[in-house]
């Protein structure tokens, strides 16, 4: 049997980055170009947009 617990910090942090990979992953695969831009990287993690 498996307890789960509140989430701790490091839980939450990786969470995060799951999350934030998986949006890159759509991003790629709707892309019709082979790769992401570092600008469209940029846009899909909202670097540098002030809403982090």
């Amino acid at each position: 049997m498996v307890t789960l617990s509140a989430p701790n910090a490091q839980d939450r942090l990786a969470l995060a980055e799951i999350e934030l990979c998986g949006e890159l992953m759509i991003a790629a695969s709707a892309a019709r170009e082979d790769r992401l831009s570092s600008d469209r990287i940029d846009e899909v993690l909202n670097v540098g947009t002030g809403d982090c």
